[in-house]
């Protein structure tokens, strides 16, 4: 079949809920994917970051089919023996107490906001039913219900209320609308490293780590979504590492099984997750040996290849040329690693036109927040690609 009989198809026999670039794709390598009608693509997305990796990876590919050869799903009902091994290789690469596994990257964010809940009420002394949680303007944290419930995006609240109340938000790296949030109810401050879908902003520099002396100071759970900035992304393990502090909370997810298996984790100390107790969270395919297997072959692979090194020095440099590229229509091209944003004047007319025009040149890249593109490749990239790559990109914004 060809691209357009792909394309008929997903139009006329599913829910219109995305608005993808027309390349239907079918094999990747690395950094490398191919579309049906055989033209080779950068992938510059990564799958939103969960493939960090690369696409296909060999180790954890293996990895998988032996553990789907042996078991796949006990539930947790009964235990499994790739279960504590994933627990304890995580915590020893993360330091972490204790580990709660899930499946998406919404499931995670749903977790922590139950989590410190009960929390503020068993621990922290909150009267029932009245804790907050703070978060931040623009923030993108998943699609669920009670997730939409604190977003500022119009377009994810629309018709879908009513909603979960607990929320108060606050302006992205305003130290002092952090703090003057707070009230005796705050159980938790939950914030991106990073806000990603946002359009790729950095807040200040020194931000968490005053975000964090809040936290402890005022006895709130401070919760970092990593699932997009964490796992090498940033050029670093976790992106909390760039300011030397740890997160009493910890999501993990995307790149955790490098693009083969849906996992995701919550990673806490044993005062925070020590709350729950047995029936009052879970979840089927939680914590399931075949998603155990592949993520602790994912993590393997990020450290022993050197992957993470390679996304500091790989993003420096592809950050360095897109940075030389001469044009009035930017506005601003920021980042951290290998998680770069180029943002457009409004006038420009949006950033999809870019990318369709990249993609006709070999570049897979998306729009974001309608004015910026995010540049995302698999942790794997090399330097004589980020050349390719820049060269390609300078002829499309340049031209």
């Amino acid at each position: 079949m060809k691209a357009d009989a792909f394309i008929a198809m997903e139009e006329r026999l599913g829910a219109h809920n995305y608005h993808p670039l027309d390349v239907v794709l079918t094999r990747g390598e690395g950094v490398w994917v191919w579309d049906v009608d055989g033209r080779k693509y950068l992938d510059c997305l990564s799958a939103y970051s969960a493939v960090n990796q690369g696409h296909c990876h060999p180790r954890i590919f293996k990895a998988m089919v032996e553990q789907a050869a042996r078991l796949t799903l006990t539930s947790r009902a009964f235990r499994n023996d790739q279960l504590g091994r994933f627990y304890e290789e995580i915590c020893d690469l993360t330091r972490s107490h204790k580990v709660l596994p899930m499946n998406s990257g919404a499931e995670a964010v749903e977790t922590a906001v139950k989590t410190v809940r009960k929390w503020g009420y068993r621990v922290k002394g909150v009267p029932e039913d009245q804790a907050e949680i703070i978060v931040c303007r623009n923030n993108f944290h998943g699609r669920t219900i009670t997730v939409i419930s604190f977003s500022t995006d119009d377009a994810s609240r629309d018709g879908f209320g009513p909603f979960t109340p607990g929320f108060r938000i606050v302006p992205f790296g305003d130290i002092d609308a952090l703090s003057s949030a707070v009230t005796p109810n705050t159980v938790g401050f939950l914030v991106e490293p990073i806000q990603g879908e946002a359009g790729v902003i950095l807040p200040p520099a020194g931000y968490l780590k005053a975000a964090r002396s809040i936290c402890r100071d005022r006895n709130i759970v401070l919760i970092l979504d990593e699932i997009q900035t964490g796992l090498g992304r940033t050029g670093k393990l976790l992106a909390e590492e760039h300011e030397g502090i740890e997160a009493d909370l910890t999501l993990v997810g995307k790149a955790l099984s490098g693009g083969f298996y849906p996992i995701s984790a919550v990673l806490s100390n044993s005062e925070v997750l020590g709350v729950l107790q047995p029936g009052e969270h879970g979840s089927t395919f939680g914590g399931n040996p075949l998603a155990c297997a592949v993520a602790r072959e994912a993590l393997k692979v990020l450290v022993e290849e050197g992957m993470i090194e390679n996304a500091a020095r790989m993003g420096d440099y592809f950050l360095k040329g897109l940075n030389q590229i001469r044009t009035p229509g930017v506005r601003e091209i920021r980042g951290k690693g290998l998680m770069i944003g180029m943002e457009f004047h409004p006038e420009m007319g949006g950033a999809r036109p870019y990318c369709q025009r990249l993609k006709e040149k070999g570049i897979l890249c998306k729009e974001t927040h309608e004015h910026t593109i995010r540049f995302a490749p698999p942790l794997v990239i090399t330097r004589e690609t980020v050349d390719w790559a820049l060269d390609i990109i300078r002829s499309v914004i340049e031209g």
